[in-house]
């Protein structure tokens, strides 16, 4: 497994050997805690070979308590790819301001005896996973992150499931207020308006205004303004400029939103002034709660673009 430069493509060493059988079944072999003793050998010498993640870590640090089982996990996955290397702070005072370790966790990627890259705090397992992948290829049957197997269980319709993974995350790093967010989105898809709500209010102000939490907003709105059942089945037959943009909101809210935004961009084409221009303006908090980067909000920005100019 070959470590390349993100900015380039290119290789940045040569192809380590092949891990033995016995490196793949004991993980003894590339998750060693470092000290005086084998510094030089394990992370200047070994990472001439192989790549070295050097975790700084203390005793006393609660985010290195809740980083170092995922590094851990990491190191198992990729069965010798790289060296996970756990150096205690407090009882290697010399090799830590030979680092310039300032606080902790500090976790530093060493290749052929450099530093190469590196990012402090706990970050969550997700990142972590998109930070190693710029360097190593991920291992072929790499399991699904917590935040991989929240997303798959909101498409699967599973709301419970995927709230207890946010939660699990939200307890886990507090200070990852996108986690919270997310759970804010879970919490409406599970039917809890009201919670979801609360947990957007009680963000900082600079995530509570945050286009992600503003698309989370956006949805909460929806269902606020949309019809109900018996509302829906009071608009019959009607085919008026109204009833086309009520059951556009019905689909939005429900979460059918390809065809809400279809719905939408007919009713600009057929009345363009209807609600003071109101269909256009949905179009765009619908692409607010989808998010910038959504499919269906490229193709539909495309299409409003294309029918204004």
């Amino acid at each position: 497994m070959q470590i390349v430069d993100p900015r380039s493509g290119a290789p940045l060493s040569s192809e380590p050997q092949a891990s033995s059988p016995q490196s793949q079944a004991d993980p003894s072999a590339y998750i060693v805690d470092i000290d005086m003793s084998n510094f030089q050998q394990v992370v200047l010498e070994g990472s001439m070979q192989t790549p070295v993640l050097l975790d700084c870590w203390a005793p006393w640090c609660e985010p290195c308590k809740n980083l170092m089982p995922v590094l851990e996990k990491l190191a198992r996955e990729y069965q010798g790819a790289f060296v996970l290397a756990k150096l205690n702070i407090d009882e290697n005072q010399e090799i830590a301001a030979q680092l310039g370790i300032r606080s902790v966790p500090d976790v530093k990627l060493i290749l052929q005896g450099q530093l190469y890259d590196q990012f402090q705090g706990a970050l969550p397992e997700g990142q972590i996973r998109e930070w190693l992948g710029q360097y190593l290829q991920p291992p072929a049957e790499a399991p699904a992150s917590p935040e991989e197997q929240a997303r798959a269980a909101l498409e699967a319709g599973d709301a419970a499931t995927a709230r207890a993974l946010y939660e699990q995350l939200v307890q886990q790093h507090p200070e990852h207020h996108d986690y919270q967010i997310d759970l804010a989105g879970a919490l409406l898809a599970e039917g809890r308006p009201e919670d979801a709500k609360a947990l957007l209010d009680n963000l900082p102000p600079e995530h509570r205004d945050a286009p992600k939490a503003r698309g989370v907003r956006a949805s909460l709105a929806f269902r606020e303004e949309a019809p109900d059942d018996q509302a829906l089945a009071a608009l019959g037959d009607r085919d008026d400029s109204e009833a086309q943009f009520q059951r556009a909101l019905r689909q939005v809210a429900d979460g059918d939103y390809e065809a809400g935004l279809e719905a939408l961009l007919a009713l600009m084409k057929r009345d363009r002034a209807y609600g003071e221009d109101a269909a256009r303006q949905t179009l765009l908090r619908v692409f607010d709660a989808l998010g910038a980067e959504h499919p269906l909000t490229v193709t539909y920005r495309r299409k409003l673009f294309a029918l204004l100019y």
